[in-house]
């Protein structure tokens, strides 16, 4: 897995699964963009941990689709093209049905649906035009081991990554004329900062038992996969969703 001279755009990469997808393509010789909504001195860190030159942190937030479109059209400038997008921005705010207010419901499906589903299709749009124009790309969203196994307390996080993963596999249709190939990873639980309250919490050793690993995953065995579907060796793969989970959840 080869990436040198090739120009990457990760959204959410400045901390946790965005962190090692950005160290792992910069020391296979890409040049990287990192998206960062509000953890400015986080996505500094990132940069200057990547090896080699060039690389760019840039803050937008992907809820807002004029914000998508700069962010873009930055990353086109400043790095003279993109030939790879990883999806990976995202939200998991709680909201049980049975104790969460009505406002509180509909705050956290309209946040979850624009950051986790409808911020992400904005990026692909953004990115495919461009990559089409040039003759090829690819995209690679991050889902989620939730969008098949439930979320009974973040269901608005588990319907994103469902409709992630269908909007996944509707444009590695749409897109393959053109050698622009999508995937999608789906995770279950990371040693993340998103995860970290649980995974430290009274439900953290259930969490671990739950893969017969006995344990979650590495921020970086996610970035493998990631890594692997951005692959020129991987184009045949398009519109696969890749279970990354330990085994913690089968589906046939």
């Amino acid at each position: 897995m080869d990436f040198s001279n090739k120009t990457v755009l990760i959204t959410g990469g400045s901390r946790g699964i965005g962190r090692a997808t950005a160290i792992a393509f910069a020391e296979q010789g890409a040049r990287v963009a990192i998206n960062f909504r509000s953890a400015q001195q986080a996505a500094l860190e990132t940069v200057e941990m990547l090896p080699g030159d060039g690389h760019l942190a840039i803050r937008a937030d992907i809820s807002q689709p004029g914000a998508v479109q700069q962010l873009v059209d930055t990353v086109v400038l400043e790095f003279g093209g993109l030939d790879i997008v990883v999806n990976n921005a995202g939200i998991y705010e709680p909201h049980p049905i049975d104790s969460s207010s009505y406002e509180s419901w509909q705050a956290a499906w309209t946040q979850t649906l624009a950051v986790n589903l409808t911020g992400a299709a904005n990026v692909c749009y953004c990115a495919a035009r461009y990559m089409i124009s040039q003759g090829g790309g690819r995209i690679v969203n991050v889902s989620s081991r939730g969008a098949f196994r439930g979320e009974p307390a973040y269901p608005a996080y588990g319907a994103s990554k469902a409709g992630l993963n269908a909007l996944s596999q509707s444009l590695a249709q749409a897109l393959a004329p053109y050698h622009v190939f999508v995937g999608a990873v789906a995770p279950g639980f990371v040693e993340t900062d998103m995860a970290i309250g649980l995974l430290e919490g009274e439900a953290g050793d259930a969490i671990r038992q739950q893969s017969p690993m006995k344990r979650v995953a590495r921020p970086e065995e996610i970035a493998y996969a990631i890594l692997f579907l951005a692959s020129e060796q991987a184009a045949y793969a398009t519109g696969c969703i890749l279970d990354v989970n330990g085994a913690s959840y089968l589906r046939s």
